[in-house]
């Protein structure tokens, strides 16, 4: 389980003296906790699944790719190599994220196994996306490039 690797992880971290990696896993966990709480708010009992975590990890890494486009503009180095650093950190608990190429063949393949053939089949494509490929593509590239497929 994903939750359980991310707190042995955390403990490792703690007695190697890895500062970055124990910054970053707790505040990987209090995300996790807060949407913990956020489900059980809903009646899920147990904690949100490992779904929800690859996604919680998939935000946070966004997140920090926006951070570090900033302070690059900004000429602050030391504070987006920083947010590279976690970077690592949170990927080390996601799965091998797919290329262009294919995300491309993704797409395809559910565009074909959805039936999906106009922009009112997005939410139905994007959903069979979402399920098949948790926590292994960037969303925020697949929206537009099933978008682009839909119309085009």
């Amino acid at each position: 389980m994903l939750r359980d690797r991310l707190n042995d992880s955390l403990k490792s971290s703690m007695k190697e003296k890895n500062t970055v990696a124990v910054s970053t896993l707790r505040l990987i966990l209090a995300a996790i906790k807060d949407r913990d709480i956020a489900a059980r708010s809903n009646g899920v009992d147990g904690g949100i699944p490992d779904e929800e975590i690859l996604q919680v990890l998939q935000t946070m890494v966004r997140q920090r790719n926006e951070s570090i486009e900033m302070y690059r503009k900004g000429n602050r180095e030391e504070l987006a190599q920083q947010e590279e650093q976690e970077i690592e950190v949170i990927q080390t608990f996601m799965p091998r994220q797919l290329d262009d190429a294919e995300m491309e063949a993704a797409i395809a393949e559910v565009i074909e196994a959805t039936g999906a053939s106009s922009i009112k089949d997005m939410g139905k494509a994007m959903g069979a996306l979402r399920e098949r490929y948790a926590g292994q593509m960037d969303f925020g590239k697949v929206g537009p490039a099933l978008k682009a497929r839909l119309t085009g």
